[in-house]
């Protein structure tokens, strides 16, 4: 009973919002232009449901793929960084100027080096750079949390720094590197929109192009189911990677 009570409870809610937000609409006769009612969103999204599967699957993609670039990326460099603490302060503000620069700033450069025929390049470096630094500091994070007293163990045996990195440190990081990337895929989907809001280029055809499309147009309803669309892909895609976490940590621990 009580687990059906917090199953239901989020569901009541979102509910009541949009109850509250219909009676609002036809109550006050809010302009459609302004705020649709969610019954008209409602319509949108079925009138549009094809294209916007489409265009949110090209979002997907983008963002899979920049995940994937910034994973690589991210865990190669943190492994060099493991094996060399001077590295380490030497890459450590790097990648923290990297972090705290908006990728609205950088991203018009992209867009220039990377072709502007080509804006899937931009929008996947963009979202790969977004993703990049979660799954780095978690490793890097990770990579130090080792056993103080199995370090002292491979101390006794003489195990060589690569020896340590590879069997002791990286085990250990499992838990950190599986949390950068659940944080760093909806980063990645949260990059790819905003750098195809930057590009602003039909090419690329993904969810950020459709509320581009429908604000030119004034049709509001259309944008707000491409948000629709957004927020539920950002939420399977955070769900989908919080059950891979849990899967991989139940092995880790197991091992």
């Amino acid at each position: 009973m009580r687990r059906l009570a917090e199953f239901l409870a989020p569901i009541a809610l979102i509910v009541v919002l949009l109850a509250i937000w219909e009676i609002s609409c036809r109550a006050m006769n809010v302009p459609a232009y302004f705020l649709p009612a969610p019954s008209a969103v409602a319509q949108a999204l079925v009138a549009d449901a094809p294209t916007l599967l489409t265009s949110a699957w090209n979002t997907l993609q983008m963002a899979l793929i920049a995940l994937l670039v910034a994973s690589v990326l991210a865990q190669g460099l943190a492994l060099a960084v493991g094996l060399s603490p001077l590295l380490e302060r030497a890459v450590q503000p790097l990648a923290v100027v990297l972090q705290v620069t908006p990728v609205v700033a950088i991203a018009p450069l992209v867009v220039i080096w990377a072709g502007l025929d080509h804006p899937q390049r931009a929008i996947v470096a963009l979202a790969a750079v977004v993703a990049f630094f979660p799954i780095f500091s978690g490793a890097v994070t990770g990579l130090k949390s080792a056993d103080p007293d199995l370090e002292r163990l491979f101390d006794l045996y003489g195990a060589t720094r690569t020896q340590r990195l590879l069997r002791l440190r990286a085990p250990s990081a499992a838990p950190f590197v599986l949390e950068g990337h659940k944080v760093a895929a909806g980063l990645a989907v949260i990059g790819a929109v905003v750098a195809e809001f930057v590009a602003g280029s039909g090419g690329a055809q993904g969810l950020a192009w459709r509320i581009l499309e429908a604000g030119n147009r004034l049709q509001t309803a259309r944008m707000f189911a491409a948000l629709v669309v957004l927020g539920v892909l950002g939420a399977v895609l955070h769900a989908v990677f919080e059950a891979l976490e849990r899967a991989a940590l139940r092995w880790w621990r197991g091992r």
